[in-house]
Parts: C-alpha cells; structure tokens; sequence
C-alpha cells in the first residue's frame, strides 16, 4: 500500500478515547490486553515478552497474562495491580483508540480522574460473582462528575458463573437504579469474559441470549458526537504572531463552535468588540494561501486569526461570538479534586491554569466535601490527598469561562503551587458569580431614568449596600 495514502486514510479517522475503570481484580487491563491480541494490535516482541513475563508473574496458568500487555510497571508487575494510569493506542478500519487503563484502589483516585478528565467512554468492569461494589460506586461518582456521558459495563467473568443470562440482567438492572441516580445519560451492558476473550472483539458462543454487539464493535460504531451551537464559539488565545509590521495575528486552537470572514467577536475579558478580517489555518503554507486565508474554522481546528480594528489581545484572553458571551468573573463556584500529598489551605495562593490562562488565585471556602463512596456530603476546612469538594474559588482578575458540563475546555482548570510548580488540584468549574458591572447592569436594565440614577448614587457612595439591592 502507499504509505502516503495510508497515512492520510489514518489520519481522516475519527478519534475515541476511552478508559477502563471498576474494583481491583475486576479485570480492567485483562480486558485491554485481550482487546488488542484479539483484534492483532500487539508487535511480536511485545508478545514474546508478555509470554516469558507470564511465566514470572502471571496468574493464569499456561495461558498469556494478558494483564501484563498493559502493567508496565514492575511494581505493578510484582503486586499484581494498576498503579499508575497506563495508555494504549490502536485502530480499527473505522477510528482510532486511545485507551486508558486507570487504577482500581480508592488510593489512587487522583490517577482515575486524570484518565477520566479526556475520556469520551467509560468502560465500567463489574465481576459477575460480586455485583456491584463500592469501588464501583466511586469510579461511577467519578466518571459522572467528569461529563462522561457514555458508560459501557462490561460484566465480566461470566465463564465463573455459567454465562448466566439471569446474572447478567440483575446486574444490569441494579446498575441502571445507579446510573439514573448518578445522571448517566447512556448506558451499554455487555456479558464478557477478558480471560478467554468472549465478546471483547468477537460474538461468543456461549450467550446466545446476549443479541448486542461485542464490545469492540460497540466502541467502533458508537456514536459520540456533542451536540454544539455554532454561535458558541470559543478561542482561547494561545499566541500572537507577530512577524513583521504589516501582520498581527492571534493563533490557538478552537474550543468550541465554529467562526466566519465578518463574524461579530468579543475580546474578554476586556470586552473589545470587533470582526474577523482574515482565518489562517496550518495548511496554507503559501503567501498567496495566507492571502486569501480560509472562510470558516469550526473546532478542534488550530487557526490563526486576525481582526479589522487593532484590539489590544494577549495571550490568555478568549476570542468569542459577540451575539454569545460567556459569563466574565473572578467568583467562581467549582468541584475540586486534591491531588497532592500537602493539604489544601484556604486563603493560600495558588496559580490557576485554564485553557491558555494563568491566574493567581485561592480557595475561600469549602462549602462540602463528597465521599466518592457514599455521595454523602461533609463540612471541613482542609482537603487531603484524593478529596473532590465543592469550593469557592476567587481570582486576582476575572476570566471568561464556561461551566464544565458545557465545555471541558474553557470548563476546567489545574491549581499550581506557586512555590514547588506542582500540579496539586485539577477541577471543574460549576457556575461563575456576576461581576459588580454585571450587577449594574442587570439592575439598571428594569429602572426609569430616576430609579437608574438613584441606584447609581447608592453604589457610589453606599457600595456595602450593593448586596441589599440585589
């Protein structure tokens, strides 16, 4: 085959990420390692020493650990468990995979939710024998608290109990009672055994009661695609360009929606408005390309864009449809995950990466914490390794941002230690506070004349009461 043409075929395909998650022993990298065999994505140097490793660590008999494809650490190796979040990549006539086979042990959370954070499915492993656990429980917590709005169980093991068509319907009734509670909007249930490979990549023989798709063929053929307003359009800047004196461009890569020559746009957090002169995208590598540039760009396309009146734009600002402005503030209302071993400290700074932004910033208040466990919700002033709350979060200076559950993008931050440059919290934005001016603004909208100017003169010279006449 041409290998151009076989590149250009690759690269058109679509793309879905994916990760496994369950209790430990459920047989979440079995699974993994059995998908690629089956479906002959594994080198054979990968397979001659998945074979000699088998006979050192294995735990089935004279059969490959297919578990051993996917643990690349020794000590995982050694313990016979997932640590650290291990990612995986294949293809199919129609897409591309990345998988992400994520930790099972509620010490490892932080590792689960950083897999979780880019995962368009979830495959959820239940054991047949045990039911529904409450590591399962946790992931399920987890994987609805990230957006994930596809959740594959896989019930697995089902050779250890008969391939038992009545098992496998009372765990699939007690998981909808927690996905409808959890708000899980699609869910797909699949009786496998990873072990021997039954409706993982093929149709078994031994459900003939079972008249889905495998699971392969169920990933291969799901249907994914966000419904997104056009309007929405979202385009965090990321660089300016500035190569000579006669062009200044802003490049980055689209959040969201999709923007024409002549569109209406928004520079926030300023607030400038102004209208796309010119889109520029990677492929017009020629003078007369960039000239005549390209019409539209919708997302994940990376762009640059110029404008038809000088607008001051830096880097961090969010370029967006002037008819669709997201919410601006430094009051944020957040779900925080806590992923490092040093507690979290109220009122201490930290620096708040999102998108191409880096703000200063501190967590004010913890309104509750959640077990991932029991969903039960606890009031405390300091979050440990591996806690998720919901907290309030206050900026030096007020950004544009969208809830997570509506853009993951503009929707999700990291926190920084200002002082090591760790990553020590990842999270989710859940509802942005009005600025004073918004306020203002909202209020003067109802107002006669008189009444504008009355409350004009109290925010002046009375700002405390701002919150009485709100």
């Amino acid at each position: 085959m041409d290998i151009i043409n076989y590149l250009k075929e690759h690269e058109n395909k679509d793309m879905l990420r994916f990760l496994t998650c369950g209790s430990v022993d459920d047989g979440k990298s079995t699974l993994i390692g059995r998908m690629l065999y089956d479906s002959k994505m594994i080198f054979d140097d990968q397979l001659s020493a998945a074979e000699s490793e088998s006979k050192k660590y294995g735990t089935t008999g004279e059969k490959i650990d297919m578990a051993l494809l996917v643990d690349g650490l020794q000590s995982e190796r050694e313990q016979g468990i997932t640590i650290d979040v291990a990612y995986r990549f294949f293809a199919t006539e129609n897409r591309k995979f990345i998988i992400a086979d994520t930790p099972g042990h509620e010490q490892y959370t932080r590792n689960m939710v950083t897999g979780a954070s880019t995962a368009d499915v979830a495959i959820i492993l239940i054991d047949a024998r045990k039911g529904i656990l409450t590591q399962t429980r946790r992931h399920s917590f987890i994987v609805s608290l990230l957006g994930i709005e596809h959740v594959i169980v896989a019930i697995n093991k089902m050779d250890l109990v008969d391939f038992s068509e009545e098992v496998y319907k009372e765990i699939s009734l007690a998981y909808g009672e927690l996905a409808k509670e959890l708000g899980i909007k699609n869910t797909y249930y699949i009786p496998v055994s990873a072990l021997d490979g039954d409706n993982v990549v093929d149709k078994s023989n031994h459900t003939p009661w079972f008249d889905g798709k495998p699971l392969l063929g169920l990933l291969d053929s799901m249907d994914i695609a966000k419904e997104q307003k056009e309007e929405d359009f979202r385009f965090p800047v990321q660089y300016v360009n500035r190569p000579n004196l006669n062009f200044r461009g802003f490049c980055g890569t689209i959040a969201a929606g999709r923007v024409k020559i002549g569109d209406d746009i928004t520079v926030l957090p300023s607030g400038k408005t102004t209208k796309v002169k010119s889109i520029i995208n990677a492929g017009d590598i020629t003078e007369a390309n960039r000239e005549a540039g390209t019409k539209e760009a919708y997302a994940p396309m990376a762009v640059t864009i110029t404008t038809e009146d000088e607008v001051d734009i830096s880097r961090g600002d969010m370029i967006v449809h002037t008819n669709s402005l997201p919410r601006v503030s430094n009051n944020l209302k957040v779900m925080l995950v806590w992923m490092d071993e040093k507690p979290m400290t109220l009122g201490r700074t930290y620096d708040i990466k999102r998108a191409t932004s880096v703000v200063s910033g501190s967590f004010e208040h913890i309104n509750y914490k959640i077990d991932v466990n029991t969903y039960e919700r606890t009031q405390i002033d300091t979050l440990e390794l591996n806690d998720i709350a919901s907290c309030k979060m206050v900026l030096t200076r007020p950004i544009a941002s969208d809830a997570y559950k509506e853009n993951r993008l503009t929707g999700s931050f990291i926190v920084v230690d200002r002082i090591t440059n760790n990553t020590v919290g990842a999270g989710m934005i859940v509802g942005v506070s009005r600025r004073d001016e918004d306020i203002a603004k909202r209020i003067d909208k109802h107002y006669t004349d008189a009444e504008r100017a009355l409350n004009r003169y109290i925010r002046e010279n009375f700002p405390e009461w701002e919150c009485k006449v709100v």
